[in-house]
């Protein structure tokens, strides 16, 4: 893990083209700018696992399921 001291309105790069950026310190709180292309998906880690883990939900639906869900009565 790479450990860095940075100051308000100072930043990283993270390769070529994803920057965080310090937005603004108050207390034990940092507010980061993250600017990344769009193709790269920015989440807090919390919502990342929970994105993560509905997905896998996703995945082990019975076909059975699925099969029905789209049948007319």
């Amino acid at each position: 893990m790479l450990i860095l001291s940075r100051k308000k309105d100072q930043s990283i790069m993270i390769g070529d083209n994803i920057e965080v950026k310090i937005i603004d310190i108050q207390g034990d709180q940092v507010r980061l700018g993250i600017n990344a292309p769009k193709n790269i998906a920015v989440h807090r880690k919390e919502i990342y696992y929970e994105i993560k883990e509905e997905n896998k939900r996703a995945a082990n639906i019975n076909p059975e399921v699925l099969s029905n869900f789209n049948k007319q009565e």
